[in-house]
């Protein structure tokens, strides 16, 4: 019998007129935070909506045409849809507000954010994991400010893997291709015409459509390669997310830098700041300093121009984490694009050079290429200056131009619509208030049975969800009944309500998700005890081509096949945006475990925490600056100079002993009412402390008044008058670098070891500038307190010398110093250049101490 071919076809209803802007809903990525659009569409068909993986456009074509016209008729629905255009017209109305517009005009300033992956929701998959939700996030909050914002990324046809796990644990990776006309977006024309930007490759031009996704207030520009004037290989570019060799990876990033601001030079934006997020787009410098030497600067001038309105923000310590070339790949692959664009390869080969002329990295190309810097924590900021302080070679780690801005996340869109719900009525104008800690103590006003029905609302509807996905996964591998029963009675059980705690994050080895079963025995012990039960909820990406993180999940997937953990240990498949939504809001605790300190910052606890779950985890990235003693529980890390291995050993008993003496008591720790009342309180520490500091707004608030409002002004300053400013700081730094091999510094005389308290000593040093003025440099006394000596940690006062006389070519500087605290006091001199137009006074990197 031969099988008949089949034919698919899909019968698109027709949006009835009372009902035609739910077209303009789906077509907004407001739907991926705001509650109310999403109920909409899942109220029409819940089940389409469930099929269709919660996308609104795909839902539009492919929803029964009975069904809409029902809703079109339906009174109560067409209330509801009412209100919610209501709420989003009001949105969209809606201008900056003062806190913005006093630091960026919105009629002169813009800001261009480009990154290589947006995470806004599971309908549009262009996301692989943290640095894609935080994009996303920074976009969101962006929007909600009204920022003048743009963005820029790559449309991918088939995005990140879809993940399953088979039956003996290995991970299985799946790509599905997904059509434009299913997601958010819209071709973007000019002139008529769809709009498409040409970057030049070696032996040919590689061209590129233009889509555009609004994002409420702002817009989203997509790169895709996938056009008839391009080679089937030039096609697949944008065909997958962190896909490919290094030449697929150099070229995805030449087409986001180069191409990218190729697309906003076509549509007129112009830019005043460039957020640079993480080393993929770094390009954009390349083509910008294009750009800049059309209008008559040099190179080295139109760097200045270029650098001097760029942030540049890297994202985690982890080399794997930062894209490093070989020079034959990046002379083959920049090869022509130099060519024609005027740009010597020695040159632009110096700003990513990292390794003696061997290798080309990204971030150091970002950093050289900006003079704004950050890191994404407070700990992060500090190991980023230490880890890059070749690029300001002479400058202590601590003083180096790199700091740091903490992420945060959107809360909108990680709350759930309980917790929405409920602040509604308790504080009407949460939403406002974002970025007010002392305005959060309203938590403690909210009766503690009616918060802990929340929770334990939210904690059913996802053992619901995950026995759902449990038994779809077991189906699927042909797991017996029996064993998909044990393995899901304790999260369905009504007579105890058991701690759950989750794990759900990218399975990379530093993030060290095994480190909780180093002592399986006692582990088993605690999590198997009838009266205090504990479940343990996994869940989890490892890249296709890292094996050592594959291996984790097979690890985690064994143990919850093992009968002693059965029940006790789930594993789920395929975690996306949808699945974080579920268990961020219906754990009892988060568990993050990761190699201090190699978590940049991590994220998906402070989702946790705006929900109300209990943070337990490493001192490490945001948590480091989130703890407080009493919103959760710490494991402090071990001294990084120790083995690793014990440092494992210790942190895990930390880890379980926490889990046994404290976190295990305080849940099950019951009176009459049901529930633990020190539990509910810890928990609204949890949640009140960390949801004003650790969101977007706060976050991106940051990014204005540190970052943005300084770096519109500075790349004004250096490009006014045709960038004279530019032109003069470039020729300095030249004359600068030229000399400062051959200066030298040294005390004059003797100095005092002791003065009064009111007393003064004299400083004098002598400085041999090497054809430098008195005006390039400034000469510094740091003062601190009971100090070791060390250049390490520079005091809060110091003092600038003056010049006192010039003579066969020696300089004196002096000046008075004034004791700033009683006691013993360490003073130390150095020399460093500097000009008016820097923009950080150490940018230069060069600095001689005496």
């Amino acid at each position: 019998m031969h099988k008949a071919t089949e034919f698919r076809l899909e019968a698109h209803p027709l949006v009835p007129l009372a009902l035609e802007r739910l077209e303009e809903l789906a077509n907004d990525l407001f739907y991926s935070w705001d509650h109310g659009v999403r109920r909409l569409f899942a109220r029409i068909d819940l089940r389409l909506w469930q099929k269709v993986e919660h996308n609104p456009k795909l839902f539009l074509r492919r929803v029964a045409q009975d069904r809409l016209d029902e809703a079109a008729e339906d009174r109560a629905f067409l209330a509801e849809y009412r209100q919610v255009l209501s709420s989003y017209d009001a949105y969209l109305e809606a201008g900056p507000g003062p806190e913005v517009t006093e630091k960026l005009d919105p009629e002169t300033a813009l800001v261009a954010y480009f990154c290589a992956e947006f995470g806004f929701h599971e309908s549009f998959p262009i996301y692989s994991g943290g640095l894609g939700i935080l994009a996303g996030d920074h976009c969101k909050a962006a929007s909600d400010l009204a920022l003048p914002f743009v963005a820029v990324g790559l449309l991918y046809q088939q995005g990140y893997f879809i993940q399953s796990i088979d039956a003996q644990g290995q991970q299985i990776a799946r790509y599905q291709s997904h059509s434009s006309d299913e997601l958010p977006i819209t071709p973007v024309e000019k002139n008529g015409q769809v709009l498409k930007v040409s970057v030049p490759f070696p032996d040919r031009n590689v061209f590129a459509r233009v889509w555009e996704a609004r994002v409420g207030h702002i817009r989203l520009y997509l790169l895709d390669s996938h056009t008839e004037e391009n080679s089937a290989e030039d096609q697949d570019l944008t065909l997958q997310l962190y896909g490919g060799d290094e030449s697929t990876r150099i070229s995805q990033e030449m087409l986001l830098g180069i191409g990218g601001t190729r697309v906003l030079e076509a549509l007129g934006l112009k830019p005043t700041v460039w957020h640079i997020n993480e080393g993929h787009a770094a390009f954009q410098i390349l083509e910008r300093c294009r750009q800049t030497m059309a209008e008559g600067l040099t190179f080295e001038a139109a760097l200045e121009a270029v650098a001097g309105a760029t942030l540049f923000t890297t994202h985690t310590p982890v080399a794997a984490g930062h894209d490093i070339f070989p020079r034959n790949l990046v002379q083959h692959a920049m090869g022509r694009y130099l060519e024609e664009s005027g740009l010597d390869f020695e040159k632009v080969f110096a700003l990513g050079d990292k390794d003696d002329g061997v290798t080309f990295n990204m971030t150091s190309l970002g950093l050289r290429g900006s003079r704004f810097h950050n890191g994404v924590s407070r700990i992060h900021g500090g190991i980023a200056s230490q880890m890059e302080g070749d690029i300001w070679p002479q400058v202590p780690a601590e003083e180096n131009p790199i700091s740091y801005i903490t992420n945060g996340v959107h809360v909108p869109t990680f709350l759930a619509p309980e917790w929405v719900s409920l602040f509604d009525i308790q504080a009407s104008t949460w939403k406002s208030e974002l970025r007010n800690p002392a305005f959060w103590e309203f938590i403690d006003q909210i009766p503690d049975y009616h918060y802990w029905s929340v929770h334990k609302a939210l904690k059913q509807q996802m053992g619901e969800y995950i026995v759902r996905r449990l038994k779809r996964q077991h189906k699927r591998n042909g797991t017996g009944h029996s064993v998909t029963q044990r393995m899901t009675r304790p999260l369905v059980s009504t007579d105890k309500d058991t701690l759950v705690i989750g794990f759900a994050r990218r399975f990379a080895t530093y993030k060290r998700a095994t480190l909780i079963f180093s002592d399986l025995d006692r582990l088993q012990r605690i999590l198997t005890d009838p009266d205090r039960p504990v479940v343990l909820v996994f869940a989890g990406k490892a890249h296709p081509r890292d094996k050592p993180g594959q291996q984790l999940i097979k690890v985690i997937h064994d143990l919850s096949m093992h009968p002693s953990m059965m029940g006790h240990l789930i594993l789920l498949e395929d975690y996306d945006q949808a699945m974080a939504r579920r268990l961020l809001s219906g754990v009892d605790v988060w568990l993050n475990t990761p190699e201090y300190p190699k978590e940049a910052s991590g994220t998906s606890g402070e989702k946790a925490a705006v929900n109300g779950a209990l943070n337990l985890s490493v001192l490490d990235g945001w948590w480091g600056e989130g703890y407080d003693g009493k919103n959760g529980w710490a494991i402090p890390p071990r001294d990084i100079g120790l083995d690793a291995e014990f440092r494992n050993e210790e942190e895990a008993r930390d880890l379980v002993d926490l889990l046994e003496f404290e976190v295990v008591p305080l849940y099950y720790e019951r009176a009459s009412q049901g529930y633990s009342k020190g539990w509910v309180k810890r928990s609204k520490a949890s949640m009140k402390t960390i949801t004003p500091r650790f969101n977007s707004q706060r976050m991106v608030m940051d990014y204005v008044t540190n970052f943005y409002q300084t770096a519109s002004s500075q790349g004004a300053r250096l490009m006014a008058d045709g960038g004279a400013l530019a032109t003069e700081l470039a020729d300095w730094k030249a004359r600068v670098r030229e000399a400062w091999s051959g200066v030298e510094l040294s005390v004059v005389g003797c100095v005092e070891a002791r003065c009064p308290h009111s007393g003064t000593v004299d400083f004098r040093v002598q400085a041999l500038l090497n054809g430098l003025s008195a005006d390039d440099v400034r000469v510094e006394c740091l003062i601190s307190p009971e100090c070791t000596g060390t250049h390490k940690t520079p005091g809060p006062a110091s003092f600038f010398l003056e010049q006192e006389s010039e003579a066969d070519g020696r300089t004196v500087f002096a000046t008075q110093v004034q004791p700033s605290y009683p006691g013993l006091q360490t003073l130390r001199l150095r020399m460093y250049p500097y000009h008016k137009a820097l923009t950080h006074p150490l940018e230069m990197g060069a600095m001689l101490w005496v």
